[in-house]
């Protein structure tokens, strides 16, 4: 994308705020936003925004968010960082020999998973089928915090969840959790998002706010169209989001949008489209000055072929087109589904995806001049001190692909994925987290059960 198209697509968006608008769904937020500076539309629910109102509350978006992680570590994302990768929200797990509803064992293992590869640095939250609706929020953000040590990308249930949320906060030092909502397009945040902005709001937790466009169906079916569509959809959200809490650090996502296949009436995660989005979504943060997301998604149904080729196309799209956040990892069918093996695969694919990044340098060291004439003409360089002391940043060691010859058995990548998962869980059984901890996050949790039930 040329920077003349960014910059169509920027104004496009900022007459469709102002012309069309926006449905704010939720009576407190939308006076609050019309107190700043927004106009009525023309619904009741309906909110013009004029460009210099965006652009005022755009530039008190910080643009560097802060991601602690229990292990000690923090990433820092901006417009320009180097892309980091989550696990996904789904709503099912799939075993390898059959589909089932994902409970909070399922979450368990997933966080204790990310936890030993390299490619991840956050989980998501999931939909828990043993768990009550009005508690998955933070009986997920529980889970996660018992069982791992990587940023928690909590689900927003209900605003009233959103209150346990903040409660269990300040059990851990830094932003440990993120979370985020999606418009509900075309051009409409409903009440359950803006109640969670705002519960959510003055407490410094990082937020993401998703345009989720499907083209063709919630928005034109040309890309640009669609586009612009999301990018108003999430101006709006961040103008919302700084209003509420001015200085919020908020992550820009285009990148869930999505195209519709006119054949089969599916929504289409996986196809070439999607990188287009994923490529549009970082620029126009880089526009904004802000860090970006997108998805890697796959429409397979298993660790095959296809998911292969979907996956690995959407990573390297994604970290070419300069994403600054890049969730998916481990999912099947559209997001709906998570396998572990995949998991393992993804993370994989990521490790190829960054060594290929990181390039190769061109210096003396690295050319070895002088190591070519110690070793001479028909000589071994296996044995030098050169290849001793480069050979494990020159090479990528995989750690699943096979590079041995053929044996008596032939596994398949996902069996052996498959099988490498179930070694770390059963290796993996410690505790992640302290007794006074696990106290503190169980209280708040019973606390809120109670007033839920």
């Amino acid at each position: 994308m040329t920077p003349d198209d960014i910059e169509r697509l920027h104004r496009a968006s900022l007459r469709i705020l102002e012309d069309v608008g926006v449905r704010l769904e939720h009576d407190e937020v939308r006076q609050r936003v019309l107190a700043a500076g927004a106009r009525p539309g023309p619904g009741s629910s309906d909110v013009r925004f004029p460009p210099e109102m965006v652009q005022e509350w755009l530039e008190r978006a910080p643009s560097t968010v802060e991601l602690a992680a229990r292990d000690g570590t923090t990433t820092r994302l901006s417009a320009d960082s180097e892309p980091v990768f989550w696990t996904c929200p789904v709503l099912y797990l799939w075993t390898g020999s059959e589909r089932r509803e994902v409970t909070s064992a399922d979450l368990g293992a997933i966080a204790r998973l990310a936890d030993h590869l390299e490619g991840v640095q956050g989980v998501m939250g999931v939909s828990l089928a043993d768990v009550a609706p009005p508690h998955r929020d933070f009986v997920g953000l529980r889970l996660i915090a018992e069982s791992g040590r990587k940023h928690a990308r909590a689900l927003c249930f209900s605003g009233r969840g959103m209150e346990a949320l903040v409660r269990m906060k300040p059990v851990f030092p830094g932003p440990w959790f993120s979370v985020g909502f999606t418009a509900h397009g075309p051009l409409r945040w409903t009440h359950l998002a803006l109640d969670v902005f705002l519960r959510s709001a003055g407490h410094g937790i990082p937020a993401t706010v998703n345009g989720e466009p499907m083209a063709g169906v919630t928005a034109p079916v040309t890309l640009a169209g669609a586009a612009a569509v999301g990018n108003a959809e999430i101006l709006s959200g961040i103008v919302v989001n700084q209003v509420l809490e001015p200085g919020r650090p908020l992550v820009y996502n285009l990148g869930l949008a999505h195209v519709m296949d006119m054949r089969t009436s599916t929504a289409v995660t996986g196809g070439p489209e999607n990188a287009f989005f994923a490529q549009a979504s970082a620029a126009l943060g880089r526009r904004y000055r802000l860090p970006s997301a997108s998805w890697v998604s796959t429409e397979s149904l298993l660790e095959d072929e296809q998911a292969a080729l979907e996956t690995m196309f959407a990573l390297q799209a994604h970290t070419s087109a300069g994403v600054s956040l890049v969730w998916g990892l481990g999912q099947l069918e559209s997001e709906m589904t998570l396998s572990l093996a995949q998991l393992l695969i993804d993370d994989e694919m990521v490790g190829f995806v960054r060594r290929f990044r990181r390039g190769f340098e061109v210096s003396e060291e690295e050319l070895a001049l002088d190591v070519v004439r110690e070793v001479g003409i028909a000589g071994s360089f296996l044995e030098t001190g050169h290849t001793l002391r480069h050979h494990r940043r020159a090479l990528y060691a995989p750690r699943l692909l096979n590079r041995r010859a053929r044996g008596e058995r032939v596994e398949p990548l996902h069996e052996v994925a498959r099988r490498r998962a179930r070694e770390i869980l059963e290796q993996d059984t410690g505790p992640k987290i302290g007794d006074e901890e696990r106290r503190e996050l169980l209280r708040v949790e019973e606390h809120f059960r109670q007033e839920a039930s």
